[in-house]
């Protein structure tokens, strides 16, 4: 374990106008999993792109040691000869192409120059098998959901003999119990003299597998703790600067009438006509109120939330939804928006924002009339829009003119806020509305949430976190397979009691 497997040493990294890294330092031992913290835009991403080649070999300052030797990466591939693989947070893989085309993407199976198709199937599997996977390998991607996508990406990552795995928020898009199976395989893996980096916002799970943590704060290295040194009380001191007393803001809910109601919807699954994903759910969120749904992945939330919002999701679609008594007509996205639905994708950066686009026009897209004059958009009044809700949801960017995509991973999710914020919808549908953002930006959000709740807005959040829900909700839904398992006030819930409501369900099912 004493081995220094990897030095990184003074690494200084400059984009246009900003300093990202300043002589930040990290050591990695030979079969260690050393987790590295940070709130959004600390620097945390950079500095594994440093290292994996991404930002190659003379676009920075510093050094990298590696096994003994300096290293001067020029891509991925060069990172990738020497056993180091990184994951990124965004996803690689190809939709259209199968687990095992993914898996041996770039690293083809090959005989005689021709592809190996019984080679590739049969590694694949055997690769699925260490991962926890039992899907085909003939299965595409697109057919899987992201936590089993995020599994895959870890099997490709095994294809390449790796040596030194580095995960950036590798369990952002899991359920607990897949989370659990995805640290127990690190710890495998370092059973194994496979070294890995962790980058993750989830502070109980870097308490429970890392060895060592390196706190990175604006661009700098604070500390690196030992296991024997580490609390959560002591990582968030050190990565926000300040101690954070109570992680959910508190709030007096003045909850009123009901909003809007949901009966008898029923969904079925895209592709398999015969499968039945959402079946009979009922809901109702009142005026003030924040509502949560709590689920194991593969439940339904999202489902049920994108089939919802004009029909995204889904055919066979069927149920009644009202609005203030009213029933009302969802079928279209243009329709959902117009009688005040809105609904923040889980998935930001592919279905939620134009990362391509500036942060103004990221703003304005989803209330364009809200900024025209005779049907021409009124360049100062988008404008006034943008900067006045940028300030309202504490948006960290140079100007409004800022690329969305060169935004860290919380002020991306506050630009889709302000997106519907500046909507104005009636209804609120948040879905995983602090996946993969730090403790600081997290208390923003949920401030946020508060906001609008007193505004007398009807609030629905998705969330694969529990003490979330527990923290920041009026009320819970419990879900599985597709239907409401459990209904209760979250004065009277607990982690326990939402568990207790699936695996009495599942009981039932089977």
């Amino acid at each position: 374990m004493a081995d220094t497997i990897l030095e990184m040493r003074s690494i200084t990294k400059t984009f246009p106008g900003v300093k990202a890294l300043e002589n930040v330092n990290l050591d990695v031992r030979a079969g260690e999993i050393h987790a590295i913290v940070g709130e959004n835009g600390a620097g945390k991403s950079t500095l594994m792109k440093v290292l994996s080649g991404v930002y190659p070999y003379g676009s920075y300052d510093g050094q990298i040691v590696y096994q003994g030797k300096e290293c001067q990466f020029k891509s991925i591939r060069d990172s990738e000869h020497q056993g180091i693989v990184i994951i990124h947070q965004e996803l690689a893989l190809v939709p259209l192409l199968s687990i095992a085309e993914n898996i041996y993407l770039g690293n083809e199976q090959t005989r005689a120059g021709i592809i190996d198709w019984e080679e590739t199937r049969a590694g694949a599997s055997q690769l699925l098998k260490k991962v926890g996977l039992s899907e085909d390998p003939d299965t595409l991607i697109t057919n899987i959901g992201v936590g089993k996508q995020q599994l895959v990406e870890i099997a490709k990552a095994l294809s390449k003999e790796v040596k030194l795995l580095i995960l950036d928020e590798p369990t952002a898009s899991l359920s607990e119990k897949d989370s659990d199976a995805l640290l127990n395989l690190l710890i495998g893996f370092k059973q194994q003299g496979i070294s890995s980096i962790l980058i993750s916002h989830k502070l109980n799970e870097i308490s429970k597998v890392a060895d060592r943590i390196t706190v990175i704060r604006d661009g700098h290295t604070i500390e690196t703790l030992n296991k024997n040194e580490i609390s959560e009380d002591r990582i968030i001191t050190s990565m926000v600067g300040r101690s954070l007393e109570d992680r959910y803001p508190p709030r007096q809910p003045a909850i009123g009438e009901t909003v809007f109601e949901v009966k008898n919807w029923s969904v079925f699954h895209p592709q398999h006509r015969d499968r039945q994903v959402i079946k009979n759910l009922d809901l109702t969120i009142r005026k003030g109120e924040v509502v949560g749904i709590a689920g194991l992945m593969g439940s339904g939330r999202t489902e049920f939330a994108m089939s919802l919002f004009g029909k995204s999701y889904g055919q066979r679609i069927s149920g009644e939804v009202f609005l203030h008594g009213k029933k009302i007509d969802t079928s279209t996205v243009q329709k959902a928006v117009s009688h005040g639905i809105a609904y923040a994708t889980e998935d930001r950066k592919t279905y939620g924002l134009n990362l391509i686009d500036h942060i103004k026009h990221n703003t304005t897209i989803a209330n364009l009339l809200g900024v025209s004059r005779w049907g021409v958009i009124d360049d100062l009044a988008e404008l006034d829009a943008a900067n006045d809700y940028r300030k309202k949801t504490n948006i960290r960017s140079s100007s409004v003119y800022q690329t969305t995509g060169n935004l860290s991973g919380g002020n991306q999710q506050k630009v889709v806020l302000s997106k519907w914020l500046f909507a104005n919808p009636e209804v609120l549908i948040l879905d995983e509305p602090t996946r993969g953002i730090d403790v600081g930006a997290k208390y923003e959000i949920y401030t946020i949430i508060n906001q609008l709740a007193a505004q007398g807005k009807a609030i629905l959040v998705i969330s694969s976190e529990m003490p979330e829900l527990l923290g920041i909700t009026d009320r819970i839904y419990v879900v599985n397979e597709g239907r409401v398992v459990g209904e209760m006030p979250t004065a009277e819930a607990s982690q326990e009691k939402i568990m207790r409501a699936i695996v009495r369900a599942e009981g039932k099912a089977s």
